[in-house]
């Protein structure tokens, strides 16, 4: 059994059915999935994240969002550049990052 020091849910847009669709699609969100994944590589921590792209979480004005486990941190508003922060401050150093949560 897997069990990782951090589990990032990322919303992916998808909704029951399997469709993707709405504002976290329209901003790229997709793609930060594969950022996260990249950067935990980068950064040799793979072995303590899980990364799962998820459906809505519902507070569509605020994303893309992440929420990382199992502290329960949200970040909404996510970009490159944020989720190598992210990365970098609160995967790698234990430091969630203040300005990035909602």
């Amino acid at each position: 059994m897997v069990s990782p020091k951090y589990h990032i849910f990322v919303c992916g847009s998808s909704r029951i059915n399997g469709t993707q669709m709405g504002s976290c699609l329209n901003r790229k969100a997709v793609g930060l999935v594969q950022k996260f994944m990249q950067e935990i590589e980068d950064r040799d921590i793979s072995s303590d994240c899980l990364v799962t792209n998820t459906g809505c979480f519902g507070i569509c004005d605020k994303g893309p969002i992440a929420v990382i486990y199992p502290e329960g941190v949200w970040y909404g508003n996510l970009d490159d550049d944020k989720v190598e922060e992210i990365c970098e401050k609160h995967l790698a150093g234990g430091t969630p990052v203040e300005e990035y949560r909602i």
